[in-house]
């Protein structure tokens, strides 16, 4: 298996300090769980859509951000589509949600589950 790590000088990705407060419970209230593995996947009505799941273990060709105790695992092959989004955990009214600032994204569908790049 092949995980590289990211270079904290030019990280592509950013946790911002309640989506790390998030993450780090998210992952103690699954104590099989050793990350949090990020990726996109086409989907929705503009084209693409973030996937977040709780894993055991990196798949081949993923990126390790490792920021203080909370492990990331970032696709490669989304990468492109990711690099220099921050992601924060927000509230919206009364409801609470991990929130993905992409510089990247030009658009997103009105629900706000998909959101389109340019090629």
């Amino acid at each position: 298996m092949s995980v590289e790590q990211f270079d904290p000088a030019t990280q592509a990705v950013t946790l911002l300090p309640d989506a790390l407060v998030h993450f780090r419970k998210q992952l103690q209230a699954s104590p099989e769980a050793t990350a949090i593995r990020l990726s996109v996947k086409p989907s929705g009505c503009s084209g693409y859509m973030y996937v977040m799941d709780l894993v055991e273990s990196a798949q081949d060709e993923d990126l390790q951000l490792q920021v203080e105790d909370v492990r990331l695992l970032i696709d490669k092959g989304s990468l492109p589509i990711l690099s220099g989004t921050e992601i924060d955990y927000v509230r919206e009214g009364i409801n609470r949600q991990v929130k993905f600032i992409n510089p990247n994204a030009t658009s997103e569908c009105g629900c706000g589950e998909s959101f389109t790049v340019n090629d």
